[in-house]
């Protein structure tokens, strides 16, 4: 059957694929409850709220000790970045998705964090061991863009999604 060790392996695999699997849902919901409240920023505001609530929920069950902020706060600028992309990540799922569609949204998320994470290895980056760019690794980022037009293209579903779900947004 399994082993542990197998087991063990899989188990940060399954994970992100759950992860990702949520995705969808997340930008889905994101969008529609800003447009029950009238803009797609207080959906991204609401769903990093209720983020908010649900880690400081984990942080007190799980009783994870106070953080060493003296030491955070000692690190180089690009430790705090991860909250701001964040936020625009959300308020981005929020305003596009009603636009590009689910899939749509995320391929292109998917190309950019690849060509982005490409870029950044190969540079060494933000404490990243240096993964120099070559032609296989060119060529996995000219696939997913194919992949990308493959996706959002006219061709993908007869028509585009903004020319099948409009979604007009209040102004504001």
């Amino acid at each position: 059957m399994f082993s542990k060790t197998l087991c063990l392996l899989a188990l940060p695999f399954a994970l992100a694929l759950l992860a990702g699997a949520v995705l969808p849902f997340q930008a889905a919901g994101n969008a529609a409850v800003g447009r029950a409240l009238g803009h797609w920023l207080w959906g991204a505001f609401t769903s990093l709220t209720v983020s908010s609530l649900v880690v400081i929920v984990a942080l007190l069950v799980l009783r994870v000790p106070a953080p060493d902020m003296g030491k955070a706060l000692q690190g180089p600028w690009w430790l705090w970045v991860g909250g701001v992309l964040g936020a625009l990540y959300v308020a981005g799922a929020a305003a596009l998705t009603p636009r590009l569609g689910a899939a749509g949204f995320l391929v292109l998320v998917v190309a950019g964090q690849i060509i982005t994470a490409v870029v950044a290895d190969h540079f060494g980056v933000m404490g990243l061991g240096g993964k120099p760019l070559n032609l296989a690794r060119l060529a996995g980022v000219v696939l997913i863009l194919c992949g990308v037009l493959l996706v959002q293209g006219t061709w993908a579903a007869g028509t585009p999604a903004s020319a099948t779900t409009v979604v007009k947004q209040p102004e504001g």
